[in-house]
């Protein structure tokens, strides 16, 4: 995240919640940036058995949409209204133009949460190559007031699915290593967990480092992506 980006949250969130909250927010992103910022990253083979189904609520609807005219009005007003609208906008101009799909959950026609998915690459820089059947979910949010009904798992789960119908290559996600809550929600999905990596970009170059990689089944999963190496490799 640039640090413009980083101020423009905290100038928004300042907005919202007063100066001592502010500061506690800050104080806790810079402990997880320095002590905590490792991601942990998961895949999953797109296929009918590694996907099966999943029934959707009569109260909920998953919409997907591909390009930004289809997001109506109150949709786009509940998701940019959230947090930082202005990044938000620029969020969505932006993934869309790139081709990016955006995954609506609803509970009785409202938005209840989102998230999104990008085929062959990534929007920002990533731990290693994506081929021309894998896919990228993330930026996965779940608003307040719907939390606690296993609706992350539930959308995760049905794009899998939806996805598996048409790409034959893996999809990835990935979760901070503090997010107690996601990680969690990604166990009761088909993803299966593939390691603990950093990033930084350095001359345009971006250079990962690999630990906790479980079996050796995972680490081949990870050779074939383009990573040279578990430690210390670049993409």
């Amino acid at each position: 995240m640039s640090i413009t980006s980083t101020t423009s949250r905290l100038a928004n969130y300042y907005s919202r919640h007063g100066f001592q909250a502010t500061i506690s927010r800050a104080v806790l992103g810079a402990k997880r940036a320095l002590f905590s910022n490792r991601m942990v990253v998961f895949f999953c083979d797109l296929g009918p058995q590694a996907t099966p189904p999943v029934k959707v609520p009569d109260s909920m609807r998953i919409d997907r949409l591909t390009k930004e005219a289809d997001l109506s009005q109150q949709d786009f007003l509940d998701i940019t209204s959230f947090w930082n609208a202005k990044q938000a906008v620029r969020n969505i101009h932006e993934r869309f133009a790139k081709g990016a799909s955006l995954w609506l959950i609803k509970s009785q026609d409202r938005v209840a949460g989102y998230g999104w998915t990008l085929q062959r690459g990534t929007i920002e820089p990533y731990y290693f190559p994506l081929g021309s059947g894998d896919i990228h979910l993330f930026d996965f949010h779940v608003f307040p007031q719907y939390r606690g009904q296993g609706i992350n798992p539930l959308l995760v789960t049905y794009i899998l699915h939806n996805l598996a119908t048409n790409c034959a290559g893996r999809a990835f996600i990935e979760a901070a290593e503090w997010n107690h809550a996601q990680l969690s929600s990604l166990q009761k999905t088909p993803f299966l967990r593939l390691g603990c990596a950093r990033s930084v970009r350095f001359f345009g170059h971006t250079l990962s480092w690999w630990s906790e990689m479980k079996t050796e089944k995972h680490k081949k999963v990870n050779a074939e992506q383009g990573n040279c190496a578990f430690r210390g490799g670049a993409s």
